[in-house]
């Protein structure tokens, strides 16, 4: 591994500033913006259990994974996954490109924040109102009207209609902040994020405290903490919830991979991720309170002027809800422009921490795989990006915002990307390694079961849920792609248009040669065992996936074979068994494991995801305790002794070690790394 460092790269200044600038780019708006809206659609309570499993079962685990690797290549993620393996370098080219995708319309959802604080400005400057301001049911129809209509201008469908300019201007001015923010390189974002990050969780609880106190906020937080059980036999109900968790850490798309580069060699990786996971589920969860309280109020001042209307339905749901829900929160403030510019302003530091983090990471793939120099690299990505964010401008903008936001949550999205990840590199490559790698440098250490959690365990949830929601697209009553009239669903073949082009450009990127990458000798062949047993693990596996689509197939069709569904689920996991023997067995500095047991164990642990997925399919129409409806206000003290109990320990270990010495990072320092990950 002594190539990988052999120029000097830089690094974060500091240890706090790496775990801000990380929590900068997990904190962001998806906790505002996307984390309410998601729940508000998505059946309130019933989203945040499978939330909270991908939060901590899921996310955690692989955001050390990727700390890991970027840490350990000192690469940006596509050069990190070659590293890895020299054919995954298509991996981290497919998060990076959809991080492109997220860059064209998240700095959208900045000028909205940016054309809102300029709102509150103006009001206190003229010391007058807002101008979404009300009161009553006047308040909560302002606060729809102005957002909907006065600003947006916005129409149904999908005909784009005309750029609205008054947008525009406040789009460019959030290109040219992240611009400015990351030009300088990472010892810059590692200053700005001590002001960007700790502010937005002080304006955070004063809403929260002020949602708490509005009349018939209970009621919205009954829809926040009372479980729809029916919402969890939907496969959209866990897709979206695993898609926001991953969105929300910035897993998947190649941010934690190229912020972990940047690091010194000897920085803590286990208790950072840890650190940062906490933080992001406490904002998500805090922000929810926030929101949903002051649901609840606008659900009643409705009520009282004679409209009852249940709390799902007082606002329209979607990428608008925190920008009418919030602004008629702080309509009801005393002093509300200053509140409302304290929060707009909070809004926008979440939104260029997580804009400029995403942006560094495309940068520093490209300038890693091409040598092009930062200065030339960034404005041209700037104005591309700029360019593609003027569709989200339009009157019809924000229904397509909504449609390229739910390709990055769905089937093929960043969810379905986490699975790759986890099952290549735990099959593929030494996962060990990169345990060890992280322990040595860590306050606290992973145990052999975080490979299993990465090689199987991970991938079986994952692969359960993506299994589950194409069959779901697959079988629907409104067809996919096409109606059951014959007319092509524009949303759809935009979405797998998407997903097709991003992908198409990932392999093409990952197949083109880099002309700065130095070439080295390949190494001498190592001996490959375990033929034999790997490929009867080979066949089982097989022979096990080729059992699920033919159940799959008379699932569609009604019908149930529970024999085959069971004889499905022996022959995969022992494939897996044997595959994973055979791994232990033989993959050593001298010997490898033999490419028939590594595709054995990966298709047998796909093999067991889509048993797990029939199974749900087959119940689905079974009544799992829809009946009861148990008020769960003690999580809400359960959550917040383990979220501030979790954050002060890992930042006294953190404390406790301090920041390692600046040194220039050169490949003698590393005394743990092996020829190859």
């Amino acid at each position: 591994m002594a190539e990988l460092l052999e120029e000097q790269r830089e690094s974060w200044g500091t240890r706090g500033g790496f775990i801000l600038a990380a929590v900068g780019s997990a904190v962001g708006l998806g906790n505002l913006w996307g984390f309410p809206f998601k729940v508000y659609d998505n059946g309130g309570a019933a989203f945040l259990i499978p939330y909270v499993i991908a939060m901590f079962a899921v996310g955690l685990p692989v955001m050390i994974l990727e700390f890991s690797l970027g840490h350990y290549t000192q690469r940006a993620a596509p050069d990190a996954f070659r590293k890895a393996h020299s054919r995954l370098e298509f991996v981290g080219w497919w998060g990076i490109l959809l991080g492109f995708v997220i860059i064209t319309f998240y700095p959208v959802i900045l000028a909205y924040c940016l054309s809102f604080l300029w709102y509150s400005v103006k009001s206190i400057a003229t010391g007058g109102e807002l101008p979404w301001a009300g009161q009553g049911i006047e308040g909560v129809e302002n606060a729809r009207e102005f957002f909907n209509v006065t600003y947006l201008n916005k129409h149904d469908g999908m005909a784009l209609g005309a750029i609205q300019w008054h947008i525009v201007l406040p789009l460019l001015i959030a290109w040219l902040a992240m611009y400015f923010c990351i030009f300088r390189g990472v010892k810059l974002v590692g200053k700005i994020v001590w002001l960007t990050v700790p502010l937005p969780w002080l304006i955070l609880a004063v809403l929260t405290i002020n949602g708490l106190m509005l009349k018939g906020s209970f009621e919205g937080l009954a829809y926040y903490l009372v479980p729809d059980w029916s919402q969890l036999l939907k496969p959209t109900t866990w897709q979206f919830a695993f898609g926001q968790a991953f969105f929300s850490l910035s897993l998947a798309f190649g941010v934690m991979v190229t912020y972990a580069s940047f690091l010194h060699r000897k920085s803590d990786l286990n208790n950072n991720a840890a650190i940062i996971v906490l933080a992001d589920f406490a904002t998500s969860f805090v922000a929810g309170l926030a929101i949903f309280a002051t649901l609840g109020g606008m659900a009643y001042v409705t009520a009282q002027a004679g409209h009852a209307v249940a709390v799902k339905d007082v606002v329209d749901g979607g990428p608008g809800l925190a920008f009418v829900a919030f602004p008629y929160a702080l309509a009801q403030l005393p002093g509300s422009a200053w509140w409302s510019f304290l929060f707009f302003f909070t809004l926008v530091t979440l939104g260029i921490d997580s804009a400029f983090s995403i942006t560094e990471s495309v940068l520093a793939s490209l300038v890693d795989k091409t040598g092009w120099k930062r200065s030339i690299v960034l404005p041209v990505m700037s104005l591309v990006g700029f360019g593609f964010g003027l569709i989200f401008v339009t009157k019809g903008g924000l229904n397509w915002l909504g449609v390229v936001a739910d390709c990055i949550y769905g089937t093929w999205g960043i969810g379905f990307i986490g699975m790759l990840e986890c099952i290549l590199i735990g099959w593929f490559c030494r996962v060990d390694y990169l345990r060890r790698h992280a322990n040595i440098r860590s306050d606290w250490q992973l145990g052999r079961f975080w490979d299993y959690l990465i090689r199987i365990i991970i991938p079986v949830i994952l692969g359960s849920i993506f299994i589950w929601s194409l069959y779901s697209d697959l079988t629907k009553e409104s067809g996919f792609i096409r109606d059951p009239q014959g007319k092509w669903i524009l949303k759809d073949c935009v979405g797998m248009a998407l997903i097709m082009l991003v992908l198409i450009a990932a392999v093409v990127l990952a197949i083109i040669k880099s002309p700065v990458r130095q070439q080295h000798e390949k190494p001498a062949d190592t001996p490959a065992k375990g033929a034999g047993l790997g490929l009867l693990a080979l066949l089982l596996s097989l022979a096990s996936v080729a059992i699920i689509v033919i159940l799959l197939f008379d699932a569609h069709k009604g019908r149930q074979n529970r024999l085959l569904l069971w004889l499905s689920l022996g022959s995969a996991t022992v494939a897996v068994w044997f595959g994973n023997i055979v791994l232990s067995r033989y993959n050593r500095q001298r010997t490898e494991a033999s490419y028939f047991a590594r595709w054995a164990g990966m298709i047998g642990t796909l093999g067991i995801a889509g048993f797990i997925a029939t199974s749900i399919i087959y119940h689905t129409s079974v009544e799992i305790i829809a009946q009861t409806q148990v008020l769960v206000y003690e999580s809400i003290v359960i959550l917040f002794v383990f979220i501030v109990v979790g954050i002060a320990w890992c930042y006294y270990r953190a404390v406790r070690k301090p920041d390692p010495p600046y040194e220039p990072q050169l490949p003698e320092e590393i005394g743990d790394e092996q020829p190859q990950v």
